[in-house]
C-alpha cells in the first residue's frame, strides 16, 4: 500500500542556515554547516526563546535528543546539544549551548515534556545543572553514586565499589582499593622497541656482541671417490648380525631347491634362483552323487476325480411304503 506524505524524501540545506541566522538574530552566537548538518550555537540564557522560535516559526516540532559533550581544557567545558527534527520538511538541526560545572542551563521542559528525561540523563552523566527542572535526579546510576561517569577526568574504576556484606546482610559501598597503581601506557609497539628503558630491563646485563663469522674450509673427509657400487666383502659389512650371516652362508641346496635359473652371471649382477617348496597333496576328487529315483505317483485320488467328470452321478431311489418289508 502506497503511503503519501507531505514531507519530501530528502531535503537540502541550501538556504536554511541563512534563514535561521536571520530569524534568531542576537540570540545566535555562531552558525556552521559540518558533515551535512547545520549547527547553531546560541547564548545560554536565550536557549528557551531560540528553541521556541524554531518550533513555532520554522516547524521543528520534535525534540529528538539532548546530548552532552565534555572539553576539559575549556573554561566552559560542557556543551549541551539539542537535536531538533522537522516532520513537515524532513530536516534536522542541532542547537548548542556551553556551560560549566556550576552555571545552570535553563530547562526546556516548558516546550517539550520529554526534555525532563534527557536533562536528567545529561545531569547524571556530566553533572550539568538545569534550572527550572522540578525533578532533577540521577536516572542511570545508582543511589549515592559519586561523580559523573562521562566526564573525561572520571577514573575508569570509579571512586567507590559496592558488594554484598554477609555481616550486615545488605549491599555496602566501600572506597576503591587497587592492588597496584594504574599503569600509564604510551601505546608504543614493544616489537619495534621503545625510546626508553622498560621497567626491569636495567637489571639485565648487556650481552657481548656476537663474533663475526669466519669462513672455514669444508671438511670432505678425504679425497673424493668415484661412484663405486657398494659390496659386502665381509660379514661386518652386512650389518645384519651373526644369525643372518650364518643363514646367508648356507648353500642353495639346503633350501630344498630342485632347480635353479641364473638371471645374470656378470660381476655385480644379482642371481635369481627359482626354488620349489613341497606343498601338501591335493585331496582326491569326490564321487558323483547318484541321481534320485522318480517319486511314485498316487492315482487313487485322480481316478475318482476323472470318473466324476466323465460319468453321471448315481442317485439313490427313495423308498416307498411296503418296500423292503
Amino acid at each position: 500500500m502506497t503511503v503519501l506524505h507531505s514531507a519530501p524524501r530528502w531535503s537540502s540545506n541550501e538556504g536554511v542556515k541563512d534563514t535561521l541566522v536571520a530569524a534568531l538574530g542576537a540570540m545566535l552566537v555562531s552558525a556552521d554547516e559540518e558533515h551535512g548538518e547545520i549547527l547553531l550555537t546560541v547564548a545560554r540564557d536565550s536557549v528557551e526563546d531560540a528553541l521556541r522560535r524554531l518550533r513555532d516559526d520554522h516547524e521543528y516540532q520534535q525534540l529528538m535528543d539532548i546530548a552532552g559533550v565534555d572539553y576539559p581544557q575549556r573554561a566552559e567545558r560542557f556543551d549541551v546539544c539539542y537535536c531538533l527534527l522537522s516532520v513537515t520538511k524532513n530536516h534536522r538541526v542541532i542547537v548548542k549551548v556551553s556551560t560549566d560545572e556550576a552555571t545552570p542551563v535553563p530547562t526546556v521542559t516548558t516546550l517539550w515534556p520529554n526534555a525532563g528525561w534527557y536533562e536528567r540523563e545529561v545531569y547524571d552523566m556530566f553533572g550539568v545543572l538545569f534550572s527550572g527542572n522540578s525533578d532533577l535526579r540521577r536516572i542511570l546510576t545508582d543511589y549515592g553514586f559519586q561523580g559523573h561517569p562521562f566526564r573525561k577526568d572520571f577514573p575508569l574504576t570509579g571512586y567507590v565499589e559496592l558488594r554484598y556484606s554477609e555481616e550486615d546482610k545488605r549491599v555496602v559501598y566501600e572506597p576503591v582499593q587497587l592492588a597496584q597503581d594504574l599503569r600509564q601506557f604510551d601505546f608504543m609497539s614493544p616489537w619495534e622497541g621503545a625510546d626508553y628503558v622498560l621497567p626491569g630491563d636495567e637489571k639485565a646485563a648487556t650481552p657481548p656482541p656476537a663474533p663475526a663469522p669466519v669462513a672455514t674450509k669444508p671438511d670432505t673427509k678425504g679425497d673424493p671417490k668415484a661412484d663405486v657400487p657398494k659390496t659386502t666383502d665381509s660379514k661386518a659389512d652386512t650389518g645384519a648380525g651373526e644369525k643372518a650371516n650364518a643363514e646367508a652362508a648356507k648353500p642353495v641346496s639346503d633350501a630344498k631347491a630342485t632347480g635353479g635359473t641364473v638371471a645374470g652371471q656378470g660381476q655385480g649382477e644379482p642371481v635369481a634362483v627359482k626354488t620349489e617348496i613341497d606343498a601338501p597333496d591335493a585331496p582326491e576328487p569326490t564321487e558323483a552323487r547318484p541321481a534320485k529315483k522318480p517319486r511314485a505317483t498316487k492315482t487313487a485320488d485322480t481316478e475318482g476325480a476323472t470318473e466324476a467328470a466323465d460319468k453321471p452321478k448315481r442317485t439313490r431311489a427313495k423308498k416307498t411304503d411296503g418296500e423292503g418289508a
